[in-house]
């Protein structure tokens, strides 16, 4: 059964845009955790413009499921993930100026640095996953700097307008997420998916786990965080 890790980075987003202590992204933690979900994502940028050192740290003590933490390769984060010790890292690309992240690394233009920081994350007992565009290629270099998951990028899938276009993305990620099986990988995938769009997604047996987090947070404005993490949790789970 496909796993939900819920990203509350935009729970964060609220609290800082007052730059208050409301919403508290640890008291979200908990409420989604309650609701039924197998994890817990947060994305540590550089920026700090969401997600705070002190909220993953008291992460760290509360939650009861996987903690999952995003970060760029840079060696102060690779220093805060060794001291944090979550369940999982996910390695991503990051720029200054980005609203989201908006696509996935490069592997092959820093395969000999993302080598070493897997190595150095794994020798401390933390699985690293990297987060890739659906590519094969990228899929074939995670397996060769020995990362333990690849996170599939479903942007383009869930931007797509047309049904051909749309389609065409998906066949990308289900052909991605089959080799990166065959190869020993485990699959993740994430990015910008929605109530509406993530049935197919969820149809791809290789796929272990959804790391989804706007789409969540934008419906409990309405409905609650609790009912909105039960919704996208049995269309995952029917």
């Amino acid at each position: 059964m496909t796993r939900l890790g819920v990203n509350i980075d935009h729970v964060a987003n609220i609290r800082e845009a007052r730059k208050t202590i409301q919403p508290d992204p640890i008291a979200a933690a908990v409420i989604v955790e309650l609701a039924g979900a197998d994890g817990i994502t947060v994305h540590l940028r550089q920026d700090r413009r969401h997600i705070q050192d002190r909220d993953l740290r008291l992460l760290r003590e509360i939650v009861q499921t996987r903690l999952n933490l995003e970060m760029c390769a840079e060696p102060e984060m690779i220093d805060i993930a060794l001291a944090v010790k979550p369940d999982m890292v996910t390695l991503v690309p990051e720029k200054p100026n980005e609203v989201t992240t908006e696509g996935g690394l490069d592997i092959d233009r820093q395969k000999d640095i993302l080598a070493q920081r897997v190595k150095t994350l794994q020798e401390a007992g933390i699985p690293v996953s990297i987060f890739i565009d659906p590519d094969l290629t990228q899929v074939k270099l995670a397996r060769k700097i020995e990362a333990n998951y690849v996170e599939l990028h479903t942007g383009l899938y869930a931007a797509a307008k047309a049904p051909a276009h749309q389609q065409e993305e998906l066949e990308r990620i289900r052909q991605a997420a089959k080799l990166a099986r065959k190869l020993n990988l485990g699959v993740n995938a994430g990015h910008d998916l929605t109530y509406r769009n993530v049935v197919p997604i969820v149809a791809i047996e290789e796929i272990e786990e959804l790391n989804i987090g706007h789409n969540i947070v934008a419906r409990a404005v309405f409905v609650g965080l609790e009912q909105a993490v039960r919704e996208m949790l049995a269309l995952i789970r029917r």
